[in-house]
């Protein structure tokens, strides 16, 4: 039962959210074969100025060995 987490910049619309985990539970079903009932999505909105101290540091830096696509950027 994949349980997805998006923490993402405040400012995207709900219509940006609701699309984007459609999106990914269609790629979710597809690659895992589950079904698609199992599949949940989540969205944590995270403001710009606490980016570092809330994503960054705890679930980037802090774990970069379970990465699977690393970000571009260093803080």
């Amino acid at each position: 039962m994949p349980h997805i987490v998006i923490k993402a910049m405040a400012g995207r619309s709900e219509e940006q959210k609701k699309r984007l985990a459609q999106a990914i539970a269609r790629d979710v079903v597809d690659i895992l074969e589950c079904d698609e009932a199992s599949v949940s999505v989540a969205f944590e909105d995270v403001a710009s100025g606490r980016w570092k101290d809330e994503v960054y540091l705890p679930d980037i830096q802090g774990h970069r060995d379970r990465l699977y696509k690393k970000p571009g950027y260093e803080m």
